[in-house]
């Protein structure tokens, strides 16, 4: 199981060249406070590190949740303790005014054999803050 990010230099599970606390932290911990991620590319790397995190923290699932569309939003959110996410590449992101799309593949073994999944996720803006919607998976 991946070990929660600490220290100032850590990096951050997305893959951004940032530290945790540069980066998908600021999102984690800032949801209490009303500060949410600003691009549905930040949204997106977001919930990978809490995918990734979230085995170690039970506030990561509450994130996940959170950041998710209440139209299509699951009612919990359960890791699968055999996946270990490994690495996260955006192949494209874009955005409008109130809805967005970004496509990325993630890297991650389960129950020792490597695997990637790609997704094209879909993402809404209310009142301001971004939300995932749902997405096109395939693994490859």
């Amino acid at each position: 199981m991946k070990k929660l990010p600490t220290g100032a230099f850590a990096p951050c599970p997305c893959g951004s060249d940032q530290t945790y606390d540069e980066c998908c932290r600021l999102w984690h911990v800032g949801l209490a406070q009303g500060v949410h991620a600003p691009t549905p590319e930040a949204l997106m790397r977001s919930r990978y590190s809490a995918y990734a995190l979230h085995c170690q923290d039970s506030a990561m699932g509450a994130y996940l949740l959170a950041s998710w569309h209440a139209s299509t939003a699951p009612g919990e959110v359960e890791p699968n303790p055999f996946v270990r996410w490994l690495g996260l590449e955006v192949q494209h992101s874009a955005m409008s005014t109130d809805a967005g799309v970004v496509e990325f593949t993630a890297r991650f073994k389960e129950n020792g054999r490597a695997g990637q999944m790609h997704e094209t996720s879909r993402f809404v803006r209310e009142e301001g803050r971004w939300y995932y919607v749902d997405g096109v998976v395939g693994e490859t």
